[in-house]
């Protein structure tokens, strides 16, 4: 009498907890969810308020733009310099002026490039040999840059600033991801 007592509630404990992690997974779907409308509906307020401002935004010295990205972002002061621009694949390569750390630029999500770099079949395979982002250590640090957190003028500014830098254009880029090794 007592073992199975023991084992309904060993049974009852182990059921019980399988429910709560789902709930929890559940939630955990609903809140991402939330945060990603969230992040959208910022974005679409800022656009929204900066429309009349944004016909006299020009980029005049476009390194100079990228390294005070870069200096935001990170939060140390870089003094960037362009080692490589590979617009086809959408890659910006600057060296810091001391040669410790190298920033690249990407439209490519860190998700992203760990499926193509498990793939080596995607759109980068044809340029695996010489990719930047392949030969990028797995302790570097992404960073996120958008509007919201990459100045207010940002979507209008990175364009011109990477058309300057690779002669190509950017196709409705919302966000570039920065890598610092």
């Amino acid at each position: 009498m007592e073992i199975t007592l023991a084992v309904v509630v060993a049974a009852a404990v182990i059921f019980f907890g399988a429910l709560i992690s789902t709930g929890n997974e559940r939630q955990r779907k609903a809140i991402d969810g939330l945060r990603e409308q969230v992040i959208m509906w910022a974005m679409q307020d800022l656009r929204i308020k900066r429309e009349k401002l944004a016909r006299d935004v020009h980029v005049d010295d476009p390194l100079g733009w990228f390294n005070q990205i870069a200096v935001k972002m990170s939060r140390m002061n870089f003094s960037l310099r362009l080692v490589e621009a590979i617009g086809e694949l959408g890659v910006l390569v600057f060296a810091s002026e001391d040669g410790l750390n190298r920033v690249v630029f990407s439209n490519t999500s860190p998700d992203e490039l760990r499926r193509l770099k498990r793939s080596r079949n995607g759109k980068l395979s044809k340029y695996a040999n010489n990719n930047p982002l392949f030969s990028l250590s797995s302790h570097a640090t992404a960073y996120e840059i958008s509007v919201l957190n990459g100045g207010v003028f940002f979507d209008l500014e990175l364009p011109k600033a990477w058309k300057a830098l690779t002669g190509k254009t950017l196709n409705s880029i919302e966000c570039i991801w920065m890598y610092v090794t």
